[in-house]
């Protein structure tokens, strides 16, 4: 018998983005951030992307997790088109089913790691599970610190908490801003090792914006953009090979 393929469907894709650009002001002041870009990301992937400065990296982020609207084209989140949607539609999209990790964690100093992971759940109105907290809280190491507070963990462990947050909620995707940019280098290897396990482990998906080839080549593949546009990717690169690549983009 003859094997057959199976084309992707929309179900297969975490993210989809179509021929989107980006333009901000107007006239001759006008900055095109994103010029017609189109790419799909595979549910249970770890996507990093890299670009010179200006490259577009921060828009192309913001605009895949529906924080910013593209001046034309569309944007998916699983079978929910973003651009489509009301303020109110896409506050409660980006809620219920993007996690969002930052650089400087965002967490509440007067919460909890409880409280602060819990908090995603609160704004939605949602009945807590409380297997599934500790699950998260025990996934990411932090199980015995449930009643700290953040003022009372290093860098690395607030990174973890912002982690959970972000996964409390089961979400389609986890979106990370230069999630490693203000650890060590042993704390950042230890949310990268994080990262690359709720991946392996848990199947999420993960959007990585970063500007340092080590921290990309933990992810299953690298886009890289330039002048907002996409220059190419690489698939499961060394730093090396990725670092090649950013100087011929310009960067270095």
């Amino acid at each position: 018998m003859a094997n057959v393929v199976r084309r992707a469907t929309s179900a297969d894709y975490s993210i989809r983005l179509g021929s989107v650009s980006k333009v901000y002001g107007s006239a001759k002041s006008a900055v095109q951030a994103l010029d017609t870009v189109s790419i799909e990301l595979r549910r249970g992937t770890f996507t990093a992307v890299m670009g010179p400065s200006g490259s577009g990296k921060s828009t192309f982020l913001n605009c895949a997790a529906g924080l910013d609207r593209p001046t034309s084209g569309s944007v998916w989140l699983g079978d929910v088109e973003l651009s489509g949607l009301d303020e109110v539609q896409l506050t409660e999209v980006r809620r219920q089913r993007i996690g969002f990790i930052f650089q400087a964690y965002n967490l509440l100093g007067a919460l909890t790691v409880e409280e602060n992971v819990m908090l995603p759940l609160r704004l939605a109105d949602k009945r807590t599970d409380r297997k599934f907290l500790r699950e998260v809280l025990t996934a990411v190491g932090l199980g015995d610190y449930l009643k700290r507070r953040p003022s009372e963990l290093s860098g690395g462990q607030q990174q973890r908490v912002a982690i959970a947050r972000a996964l409390i909620n089961q979400p389609d995707v986890v979106v990370a801003d230069e999630p490693t940019g203000a650890l060590d280098t042993r704390s950042s290897r230890q949310v990268l090792e994080l990262l690359r396990s709720i991946v392996d482990d848990r199947g999420q998906t993960v959007l990585m914006v970063t500007h340092d080839p080590v921290v990309a080549s933990f992810a299953d593949s690298v886009v890289f953009l330039a002048d907002g546009k996409l220059a190419g990717d690489l698939t499961r690169p060394t730093p090396e090979q990725v670092a090649a690549r950013m100087t011929h983009l310009g960067e270095w």
